[in-house]
């Protein structure tokens, strides 16, 4: 059922989404060098990695210089790519991964494998389902990038302060992951999106 629900929606979402896509991708061609995704591993379901897809929202090997990016004003970050962080933009082609079948539209976010190093046994457990596109912790952490740009050591403090909380709400998810749950979770992300 999650599954089914999963490729309908994302099939929805991706025709409609199609021509605001189109224009993002043009404007990101046309203010910098690189194409228009970007590509990152990132680990899956029972720890088996996959290429996540993202718009680019920043300049040409940013990642090289950190994983982490610490609010708007980090330097990497492309013009275009402020807008469409802004408003989650750069996030919709992670509905092709849903498609793929890498990803939920709802579950735990996906990290890096440099942070998943730090999960204890416990903490992997949300490991045990797909990642998603959204979660509680998407929407607890929606600004995240602004918390990470007022820390003086913004990787310690995500690795020490933010993760574990994010976790937190990851193990409340998995323990009730039904699609009414999911829909719950995608109505609080819209009405997230629209207050931002």
């Amino acid at each position: 059922m999650k599954r089914a629900f999963d490729i309908i929606f994302s099939l929805v979402v991706l025709i409609i989404f199609f021509p605001f896509g189109l224009l993002i991708s043009i404007a990101i061609l046309s203010s910098s060098r690189g194409g228009v995704f970007y590509r990152q591993e990132r680990i899956g379901k029972r720890g088996k990695p996959f290429m996540l897809f993202k718009f680019r929202s920043m300049k040409l090997n940013a990642d090289k210089k950190g994983k982490l990016t610490v609010g708007m004003t980090d330097s990497r970050i492309t013009k275009i790519g402020v807008f469409i962080r802004k408003y989650k933009l750069d996030e919709f082609p992670q509905f092709i991964n849903v498609l793929i079948g890498d990803m939920s539209v709802v579950g735990p976010r996906p990290e890096v494998e440099e942070f998943v190093a730090y999960y204890t046994d416990e903490q992997k457990r949300i490991l045990d389902v797909k990642p998603g596109i959204t979660d509680y912790a998407s929407i607890e952490y929606f600004n995240e990038n602004a918390l990470l740009a007022a820390s003086e050591n913004p990787k310690q403090d995500y690795i020490k302060k933010i993760m574990p909380q994010k976790i937190n709400l990851n193990q409340k998810y998995i323990k009730r992951p039904t699609l009414t749950h999911d829909l719950k979770i995608i109505l609080r992300t819209v009405q997230r999106i629209l207050k931002n």
